[in-house]
């Protein structure tokens, strides 16, 4: 059978599987927190793999072996996502869960508004969320369309509204629990179409096995191998260079942390039944697995479209970086891998579309439609069924803009990480109780939102530093302008703030093997920045080699490992991320008596 048969067979299958999980919600959810949070019930192997292929989207499977073609090994430290994204998820996640449970919150809008106890902060956090899902997903659909077309002659238009129809199916039949299941199968999609493609792509008869790759790849232009020593005055770079220099890897690195620190990331955070999982989701599947991934085979593909192109293979004379990886799958693959590699595509795509249109849904039916338009006089029925139309306008809304404004969505899928690192300002005051007024909160992320706007689009990159972090470097300054303008909180907020410091520094007070490596790690983590990401991996351009990897690769392989053992002490030995039975319990004993009293 061809190639294309078996996109559709396994296209068939992988819609009887979203669907499944999709009508079995619809027929068990019937509490509005059933459906928008799971119930707090997502067990440990569906979270553990279903948060992390939300965590990389289609861009990582697309996107990401195409830029490396692009702009060679210095993009590929882009790969340090794999660990730059969970540790958001070690600094905050385990503490934010258990202020879920205790206190109750279902969007993160309740835990920031009851922090800071300003409701204009739940309308920012709601305005970041619905922009968020709207443009980040408006981005993943037309890519699905795009693939849709390429490998099996789809129309655009007309793949990338079937391929949303499956999405919203599921999202709204079944709320976060059957977008949780669907992701177990997505993350194995992805992470396996991945490696599945660099795999033929270094077998190809052209270069038959790692020694003619390595071979090839060492007769590139030497600026496809090493990190440009200029610094460049945004992404188009100065000419004939690389825009990413030591200094905007690090702090595009920022702009991805930003994904576990958005909304929707804090809501599937107060979804799971147990904070278990964390520590493994962080330091094993995403860190490693991923990263084993990415740190390999994405730059086989990249690197093997290079070759193809500079030694003029038939085909790939006119690449562009998002024709790399459809071009490579039409090429390298046998028909029944061609098949599995599409669904690859397709689940990493819908694997981030799908937690973002779902959570913006409940997002917006908690903040506004419950708490203001009904003032928390409504049933869960009706919950369900706004929450299931407010999921639709946003897959509407989604599909408008990527078909009808493509400048809109670059600028605006661009900038949803950048805007999702400034929601730090928040989580720094709520769970690591950095001090400044919740005025000064509200005034920070305003400004850091309008930051992120300035730099990418009016002076873009300063410094040839990426918006996010001028996103969340003024947001915290404007934050501490205010304190020391010598505004202040009211009683009622310092009484608050203070009881949510004194409880969750009692509860999640670490032993004292924790803080001895909470001390060591503090030291061990912007070392570790500074050199893997950070100005000086440009030592990388001609430090060592190994096996016929490249210098610069043999750098960014070393500090991936080194970057492994890191996340494991930072999750299990400092306790950033580990809970005990004694803190779950308490968390869950104290919930009723706190909802009761509020």
């Amino acid at each position: 059978m061809s190639g294309t048969t078996w996109v559709y067979i396994f296209l068939g299958i992988y819609i009887i599987y979203c669907f499944y999980w999709g009508l079995k919600g619809y027929f068990t959810e019937k509490t509005s927190a059933g459906y928008a949070i799971a119930g707090r019930s997502i067990p440990f192997a569906a979270f553990l793999m279903a948060a992390t292929a939300a965590s990389f989207s289609g861009w990582t499977f697309i996107g990401h072996p195409g830029l490396i073609w692009r702009d060679g090994l210095a993009y590929a430290f882009a790969s340090f996502y794999v660990l730059t994204i969970p540790i958001t998820g070690t600094f905050f996640s385990k503490r934010t869960w258990l202020l879920g449970k205790r206190y109750g919150f279902i969007t993160p809008g309740d835990m920031y508004a009851y922090y800071y106890n300003n409701e204009v902060i739940r309308w920012l956090v709601v305005l970041t969320a619905v922009l968020y899902s709207m443009f980040y997903s408006a981005v993943q659909l037309m890519a699905a369309g795009a693939l849709f077309n390429v490998i099996a002659g789809v129309p655009f238009k007309f793949g990338a509204i079937f391929l949303a129809f499956i999405v919203w199916f599921y999202v709204c039949t079944g709320g976060l629990k059957a977008s949780t299941w669907v992701g177990v199968i997505q993350f194995i999609l992805l992470v396996g179409g991945i490696i599945i493609l660099g795999f033929y792509v270094v077998n190809h008869p052209m270069f038959g096995g790692w020694s003619g790759f390595s071979a090839a790849v060492a007769k590139l232009d030497p600026k496809q191998m090493a990190v440009p020593r200029v610094i460049n005055f945004g992404l188009g770079g100065a000419s004939g260079e690389s825009a990413w220099t030591a200094v905007m890897v690090l702090s595009y690195m920022f702009a991805l942390m930003g994904i576990q620190s958005s909304p929707a990331f804090t809501m599937w955070t107060f979804g799971i039944k147990s904070p278990k999982p964390l520590a493994w989701q962080q330091a094993f599947m995403s860190t490693f697995v991923v990263g084993f991934a990415l740190f390999f085979f994405t730059a086989f593909q990249g690197m093997g479209a290079k070759v193809l192109q500079v030694t003029g293979v038939e085909g790939f004379a006119e690449l562009t970086d998002k024709s790399v990886v459809p071009l490579l799958m039409q090429r390298f693959l046998p028909p029944v891998m061609l098949g599995v590699v599409f669904m690859g595509a397709i689940a990493a795509i819908h694997s981030t579309a799908a937690p973002y249109i779902g959570t913006g849904g409940s997002i917006l039916l908690r903040d506004v439609y419950w708490r203001y338009i009904k003032k928390q006089n409504v049933s869960d029925a009706e919950q369900i069924w706004v929450n299931r139309l407010l999921a639709t306008l946003l897959t509407i809304a989604a599909l408008v803009v990527g078909l009808t404004s493509k400048a809109a969505l670059v600028i605006l899928g661009a900038l949803a990480t950048a805007f999702g690192f400034v929601m730090y300002v928040l989580l720094l005051g709520v769970i690591w109780g950095f001090r400044f007024p919740s005025k000064g909160a509200m005034v920070g992320v305003i400004s850091g939102m309008l930051a992120v706007f300035l730099t990418y689009k009016v002076w873009p990159s300063p410094l040839s530093m990426h918006c996010a972090f001028w996103g969340t470097f003024t947001g915290l300054a404007a934050a501490y302008i205010c304190k020391f303008a010598g505004i202040k909180d009211d009683e009622e907020t310092s009484q608050r703030q203070a009881e949510v410091r004194k409880w969750l520094e009692d509860v999640d007070e670490p032993t004292d093997s924790g803080k001895q490596w909470r001390k060591i790690m503090k030291i061990v983590v912007p070392v570790w920045y500074f050199f893997a990401i950070g100005p000086a991996c440009i030592i990388g351009n001609n430090a060592f080699s190994f096996s016929g990897f490249p210098s610069l690769w043999s750098w960014q392989i070393f500090w991936w490992i080194l970057g492994i053992v890191m996340m494991w002490a930072l999750c299990f030995k400092a306790e950033m991320a580990t809970t005990n039975e004694v803190q779950i319990e308490r968390a869950d004993k104290e919930q009723n008596i706190v909802v009761k009293e509020a």
